[in-house]
């Protein structure tokens, strides 16, 4: 049977833009996805999802029949897993999606093929994907299969630029495997490939987001303390970082995205007792959400029923990913706290609320100019572009929560 280039399952924010990438370059690449709407947009040329100039990879890849779609994968050269890696109520990472992807996977195995992980992942899941595949085609233990971890380090808004552009880490668990995957990876990365160990490639992904984590956590507690001494926190860190070799990062309501508020956890659920700044940062970020409650119940009082315009619902600027979003979670919790207040989500890239708010009776998705006129209290949850147009003697009548610092 002929083999397609390379298999990507899961068509996600990392996975669609992967496969597009691959196809844009001269390979024939088949995607696989458990929606079949996402299986439908993709097969039709369209993009499920709000990524800048993906629309144009995939509209062409998929004109010239570089690019297929389907739930189920096919015989390929090469498979790349895309799928989602969430926590457990513990903390401890979730494969169940890695496994399914893996089982699914391995009845369209010769023994010759590279098996990649983009996945974020813990400390020795790529292993646990080769088990897996070893316990479902035992026929295959002796064979030639090759194993690779690839963490995907791009940035939602600009991953079809940061794809080509950014240095990326290879991690084989044999040094075969990951010079294979290196070598695929070559065909569209114009920056260094680092070659490494399945184990450590898992790790550093985690390390760059922990990192991030840690420095966005001292961000948001300078707010908090600031807050308490009446001190502008953002007048606070711009003069701070006047000094050659400081470079604070900006406060917000949280931390949000499949990466950053998830990432940490794996470290500290590998290494509990090793872990306790990483720890204290995740509980620091987490924190957030719930002291902006405080702040807008504050801003709220003497309202009998307020009316609240809660701007912005994604988990960071100009995009519709929703994904572990702090302002997502702050009005779900306000509304649900306060049912007889009006809450007005205001998000210019979606056009329906998520399943968690639209249940909630009084949460409506509301145009930014009408959610302005009716609001007692607006509270800024995302700097994003479309927000940052908006003049301060529009708002200068009402009682403003800001957490990005929009309107100074």
């Amino acid at each position: 049977m002929t083999k397609t280039d390379v298999c990507v399952v899961g068509l996600g924010y990392i996975g669609l833009p992967t496969a597009a990438i691959f196809a844009e370059k001269g390979q024939q690449v088949h995607g696989v996805d458990v929606s079949p709407k996402t299986v439908a947009a993709v097969s039709s040329g369209r993009v499920p999802f709000v990524e800048p100039d993906l629309g144009g990879y995939v509209e062409r890849a998929v004109a010239r029949g570089a690019l297929t779609a389907s739930s189920e994968p096919v015989p390929a050269r090469a498979f790349i897993m895309a799928v989602p890696t969430p926590f457990n109520d513990d903390h401890s990472a979730d494969l169940s999606y890695i496994e399914a992807a893996t089982r699914a996977v391995a009845p369209h195995l010769a023994g010759d093929e590279l098996l990649i992980l983009e996945s974020t992942s813990p400390p020795g899941a790529t292993q646990h994907m080769a088990d897996v595949v070893a316990e479902a085609r035992p026929d295959l233990r002796d064979s030639d299969l090759k194993f690779a971890h690839c963490p995907e380090r791009v940035l939602p808004g600009k991953v079809m630029v940061e794809l080509v552009r950014n240095d990326r880490i290879v991690g084989g668990i044999t040094p075969e495997a990951a010079e294979e995957a290196r070598d695929l990876y070559r065909v569209f990365c114009e920056g260094e490939i680092l070659l490494t160990d399945a184990t450590t490639a898992e790790m550093a992904k985690l390390v760059e987001n922990s990192f991030r984590d840690v420095n966005i956590a001292f961000a948001n507690e300078l707010s908090v303390i600031s807050d308490r001494l009446g001190i502008d926190v953002w007048e606070l860190i711009e003069l701070a970082n006047h000094h050659p070799r400081v470079n604070i990062l900006q406060p917000g309501p949280g931390v949000g995205g499949h990466c950053i508020a998830v990432d940490p956890w794996f470290i500290v659920a590998a290494a509990p007792e090793q872990s306790r700044l990483i720890r204290t940062a995740r509980d620091v970020n987490d924190g957030k959400p719930h002291y902006l409650m405080e702040r807008i119940n504050t801003a709220a009082e003497g309202c009998e029923q307020p009316t609240v315009a809660m701007l912005g619902l994604a988990f960071k600027p100009n995009i519709d990913d929703l994904r572990e979003s702090p302002a997502l979670q702050i009005v779900h919790d306000y509304a649900q706290a306060h049912p007889h207040s009006r809450i007005l989500a205001v998000e210019p890239h979606i056009d329906e609320l998520p399943a968690k708010l639209a249940e909630l009776p009084n949460i409506t998705l509301t145009p930014t100019d009408e959610a302005l006129d009716h609001a007692d209290v607006i509270v800024v949850l995302v700097d994003h572009d479309a927000f940052k147009t908006i003049p301060v003697d529009r708002v200068s009548t009402k009682r403003i929560v800001d957490s990005k610092g929009l309107w100074r």
